[in-house]
């Protein structure tokens, strides 16, 4: 029901209740049928549950059975190893999991309050979660409000909505009805809503609403839906399932092909094993969880913090960005933007100082000065209403210092601030005379001047509609003098025959650094969308300084005109509309979800209770974590410790960075196991005994592998990482060359690898499997030099630029060579010692795959140039 649009009478009548609020008894019985005023609980995964969902993921169960198959070989170190690897992620993916259900928890301990009411004309204190429904609530300064509430009576009442709406400002509220039952929640000033708390004020109200069916509740029930997996983590189910089929078909080939030659049965199947095992990349789990550990840590000195490590390089799959305007792409401060004064043409207040005409605003800032009840403590805080706080900061920078002016002009009365007269009057003594300044707004005081000709008249109210149409709130300021105090101070005598003294414009404004970090993200290929609770003009107003509306199909909508659009439409138009103003949370995460629908990937920021849903179900939510609330903090992925917009576009980059990186690491872990799977699958073919022993593919998997795979996640950013659009969201793993260069670069290996075979054993050597293993290794060192840039070669980029990749690499040759030197691990590794031109023989040849994709990469700058004469 919305109770915004009855009147009092009729909201007392339909839940009949009256002014001296319910009986006792009547209220048992409401609170036993409807239930307490607090958020439900919802089911909840047990430990268990959570902890064995962990283990259903594709590329886990490849694992298992990998571990399985080693025992089976009787490698149970490499059984315990893949173990291991299984444990730790599973450990990781439960915390996260786990972490994620305490945002319902915060929202719950959010709300618990104590409550004043009236029941039986009695005066009572209660908790929060015993209200009902027609409960009469007494509200006052710095209460939070219990349920949602129409209010009956009030007494210059502001509340502050901001979590739910996103507004700046506190909203001062009424007792009408309203018209219009298609009013967004910010523009309902007879009602008070849970969670929201009084700033000014005194009011009583009727509960009309509680536990799940408040505003509060609503949002809550939006937080409980299904998780939203990462692009990383979608491309990698993807990618387990692929390459079991691969290692199924290879190895049921490679098995029958022995059998149909003859060969002995056991022997097969333990070689089929073996390729099984060198086919599975069992480090890819934990070179992923550090790569993102790694990213996440860099995130943190730039003051991102990253909740759920996949989603770390989600960022680099965003399409839109949607953000929240307040305290997000503004300072969430009120400021004084622009002022008009008689005589004195419409000026920035930030050049009032330096303007020839100074003299002709002093009383204006004199009484922005003083006409106010902003207060500032001890350590420099300034405590008062936003907009009051503007006032007084202004004066305060231009030298008119409010403690300095109350000792020479102190107020001896007021006329405070009233909703229907829609101004306030304070009045100073100055040396025996007196004089009251009046603000309000400037149609109100327009009416009360006198002195001015229609003419003049209409030259302050244009100026007063430049500035709204700008987006700015307009507040105008009047005087009047006084020789002696008045006798009778009200509202008809002293708010009379006013002298207007000037306009103020006032803007909660964009954060300098946002307009650059947009305009980066429109470079990436990144599109800024506003989505705010505020009002439309002040929305475009920012949207167009930050360059957020630039393009003439840039739409703006409002929330009334979103809620009358069909989904077809909406649908239709999503992809163009850049600023949404005055929604509603559930409008919000329709919005996500239908960019989503059009194969968007997207980030939602912001800090609101009312922002939650939406960053719970965006690709990658990211809140405040200055002005964030706990709800925000706990749905999102990403976490703001700034509150800096910016940070986003630099969070963007290191989610590319993590990105290719991880890309690096499944091109050269993947190159390799081919090149082992062609080495063995091979041999067969040519004649050639089996190259390589299970110990060998064990070594070259965990060692060789390993190393340099963890060394990759340091690889720096490529050049022009932010001038290339964003991934396509549906782009396979494998897309841009990389499936293809997994198979020619392994064949390749492979092919170095037997010709190496068949070379030393036509040649008589008996070292030739320490030869193939060695050539093997030493390719993939090769390899991973290489692959390091996709354009830039190796020699530009210089060995020194990833000094961890480096040290692996000088490690794992260091190793490779003590199993081929140190006496004693020759007969653990089955290799013998080689000559030195065997070893010479060996890395010769090992130099050949980097050589070759080394020459790759001067193809590829080449056609980039043909197809790009600029670059």
């Amino acid at each position: 029901m919305n109770f915004y649009i009855l009147d009092i009478e009729k909201t007392i009548d339909l839940l009949d209740t009256s002014p001296d609020g319910l009986s006792h008894a009547v209220a048992e019985q409401r609170l036993l049928e409807n239930g307490p005023n607090e958020i439900a609980a919802y089911k909840k995964k047990t430990v268990w549950r959570m902890l064995l969902h962990q283990f259903a993921d594709f590329m886990i169960l490849i694992l298992i059975v990998a571990a399985v198959v080693a025992g089976a070989m009787g490698d149970v170190t490499d059984t315990i190893v893949i173990l291991i690897i299984v444990i730790l992620n599973a450990i990781i993916g439960f915390v996260q999991e786990f972490r994620a259900e305490k945002a319902m928890d915060a929202l719950k301990k959010m709300v618990s309050v104590n409550a004043t009411v009236l029941r039986e004309g009695s005066v009572l204190s209660i908790p929060s979660v015993q209200l009902v429904v027609g409960d009469v609530i007494l509200l006052e300064t710095g209460n939070i409000i219990p349920a949602d509430i129409r209010l009956i009576e009030v007494a210059q009442l502001k509340i502050e909505e901001a979590s739910l709406t996103g507004e700046s400002h506190p909203v001062e509220k009424n007792t009408n009805a309203l018209s219009d039952e298609d009013i967004p929640l910010g523009d309902r000033k007879n009602m008070a809503y849970k969670s929201t708390f009084v700033t000014y004020g005194r009011a009583k109200g009727i509960v009309v609403a509680t536990s799940m069916d408040t505003e509060l509740g609503k949002i809550a029930g939006m937080l409980q839906q299904e998780e939203i997996k990462t692009p990383l983590q979608k491309r990698l189910a993807i990618f387990g399932k692929k390459l079991a089929v691969i290692v199924l078909i290879i190895c049921t080939i490679f098995f029958a092909v022995g059998i149909l030659r003859g060969e002995d049965v056991f022997l097969m199947l333990l070689t089929a094993i073996s390729l099984a095992v060198a086919a599975i990349p069992e480090a890819l789990p934990a070179i992923i969880s550090i790569a993102l550990a790694i990213g996440a840590k860099r995130m943190i000195r730039q003051n991102a913090l990253i909740r759920n490590l996949p989603a770390a390089e989600t960022l680099g799959s965003v399409t839109y960005i949607c953000s929240d305007k307040t305290g997000t792409l503004t300072l969430n401060k009120m400021t004084v933007q622009e002022i008009f004064s008689d005589e004195i043409n419409l000026v920035s207040a930030k050049d009032i100082l330096q303007h020839s005409k100074k003299e002709k605003i002093d009383y204006l800032l004199t009484a922005m000065s003083l006409s106010n009840d902003v207060a500032e403590s001890e350590d420099g805080t300034i405590l008062g209403d936003p907009t009051e706080v503007a006032f007084y900061n202004l004066a305060k920078e231009n030298q008119f210092l409010k403690s300095t002016l109350e000792k020479t002009q102190p107020r001896v009365a007021e006329l405070p601030f009233d909703s229907e007269r829609k101004c306030m009057t304070t009045i100073h003594e100055q040396e025996g005379k007196y004089v009251a300044f009046t603000k309000g707004a400037l149609d109100v005081l327009l009416e009360k001047s006198s002195g001015l000709s229609k003419v003049e008249k209409e030259k302050w109210k244009q100026q007063g509609d430049n500035m709204a149409a700008e987006g700015l709130r307009v507040l105008g300021f009047s005087m009047r003098a006084f020789p002696a105090i008045p006798e009778h101070i009200t509202v008809d005598f002293i708010e009379n025959n006013l002298t207007i003294i000037g306009i103020v414009g006032l803007i909660d404004p964009p954060r300098e650094e946002v307009k650059q970090a947009i305009l980066e993200c429109k470079t990436a290929g990144i599109k800024p969308v506003m989505i705010t609770g505020d009002y439309p003009l002040t929305a475009k107003s920012i949207a167009k300084q930050l360059g957020i509306l630039e393009a003439e199909d840039d739409l703006a909508v409002t929330g009334i005109e979103l809620s009358k659009m069909s989904a077809k439409e909406f649908g239709d138009k999503v992809e163009h509309i850049k600023v949404y103003a005055r929604v509603s949370p559930e409008q919000k995460l329709n919005i996500v979800k239908a960019l989503q629908d059009k194969g968007q990937f997207v980030a939602m920021t912001g800090d609101g209770v009312n922002d939650a849903p939406s960053l719970k179900r965006a690709d990658i939510g990211v809140a405040m974590g200055i002005t964030g609330t706990d709800v925000s903090k706990e749905a999102a992925d990403m976490i703001l410790l700034d509150d800096n917009f910016s940070t986003i576009v630099k969070s963007v980059k290191q989610g590319r960075r993590i990105f290719d990186n991880i890309r690096k690491f499944i091109k050269y872990t993947m190159t390799s196991n081919s090149g082992e799977i062609w080495t063995i699958f091979l041999a067969p073919f040519f004649g050639l005994p089996i190259p390589l022993l299970p110990i060998h593919i064990l070594w070259i998997n965990l060692v060789t592998d390993g190393l340099p795979g963890l060394a990759l996640a340091s690889e720096p950013a490529e050049k022009g990482i932010m001038e290339r659009p964003p991934r396509h969201p549906k782009e396979s793993i494998f897309a841009n060359g990389l499936g293809v260069h997994i198979l020619w670069v392994g064949l390749l290996m492979g092919i170095v690898s037997i010709v190496t075979q068949a070379m030393s054993i036509k040649m008589g050597n008996t070292h030739w499997q320490t030869m193939v293993f060695t050539v093997l290794c030493f390719s993939q060192m090769g390899h991973v030099f290489a692959i390091r840039s996709e354009r830039q070669s190796f020699f530009e980029q210089g060995p020194f630029s990833n000094l961890p990749l480096l040290g692996a690499v000088l490690l794992t040759f260091g190793l490779q060579m003590a199993t081929i030197y140190v006496p004693f691990l020759n007969p653990i590794f089955k290799t013998s010692p080689l000559t030195f031109n065997e070893l010479m023989i060996a890395l010769a040849f090992s130099s050949v795959v980097f050589v070759a994709v080394e020459i790759e990469k001067v193809v590829v700058r080449f056609k980039k140039r043909v197809s790009n004469p600029s670059h």
